[in-house]
């Protein structure tokens, strides 16, 4: 009886250990372009959606709004709790320059790491915070490092927030990115009707990168002209 007993608590335990780190596999490109298309950001096929992860940040942020003002293109920001904190005046500017405010949590810490009410508290915490200083409610939100737990996936439904990965990266991250490596990373991704990953910050990135994004931006201007391809936030994406 003792051994039936221990079988069913262990049982139970993988049950609970899947329904937590299960949806982590979607952080897996093949699998969620095959079995989640619109949750990696897949949408109109003539159309590229531009976002950034991890501000704002008050050194580097303002020279991504002035570059895009300068390229014509708006963007999709997903706001983290702790910048918006530190920087509330340029989160307002990201917003009032027109550009879509989304959700990338509060603390940049890993959901499969933290317990269930430990993620709905920073997500409620931070949409909260973002709509307050940004006027604007977000509609999407992208998990610290790109990773679900089941938690995350349940508490976005009841905060009406839309869990959005990406197709394509520029590995923008890395002390050694360039803009030329960034935009060759960004092109080896799925760019028609695909989402690009990009930082506005290096609050948790090697210091100084987000200068080799800044410097790609125009050469992914030429890559997606030569492909055709019109860039806009993901309000626009058709997904």
């Amino acid at each position: 009886m003792k051994s039936r007993g221990l079988v069913g608590t262990l049982g139970a335990a993988a049950v609970v250990t899947a329904a937590h780190a299960g949806p982590a596999v979607t952080s897996l490109p093949a699998v969620c372009r095959r079995f989640a298309p619109a949750l990696c950001g897949v949408g109109a096929p003539g159309h590229v959606a531009l976002t950034f992860d991890d501000g704002p940040d008050a050194a580097s942020t303002p020279l991504f709004l002035e570059a895009l003002d300068r390229l014509g293109w708006k963007a999709t920001f997903f706001l983290l709790g702790d910048s918006v904190r530190a920087h509330r005046s340029v989160a307002v500017e990201v917003a009032a320059a027109g550009h879509e405010i989304a959700l990338h949590g509060d603390v940049h810490r890993s959901h499969l790491e933290r317990s269930p009410r430990a993620v709905a508290a920073d997500m409620g915490r931070s949409l909260d915070l973002v709509a307050e200083v940004t006027g604007r409610l977000p509609v999407w939100f992208r998990p610290p490092y790109g990773i679900f737990s089941g938690a995350t996936l349940a508490a976005s439904r009841r905060l009406g927030l839309r869990p959005v990965l990406w197709t394509a990266w520029g590995r923008d991250w890395r002390a050694e990115a360039t803009a030329a490596s960034v935009t060759e990373d960004v092109a080896a991704g799925r760019l028609a009707g695909g989402t690009v990953l990009l930082h506005d910050s290096d609050c948790t990135s090697a210091p100084q990168s987000w200068r080799a994004t800044l410097g790609a931006l125009p050469r992914l201007l030429e890559l997606c002209a030569a492909r055709g391809l019109e860039v806009g936030p993901l309000r626009d994406h058709g997904i």
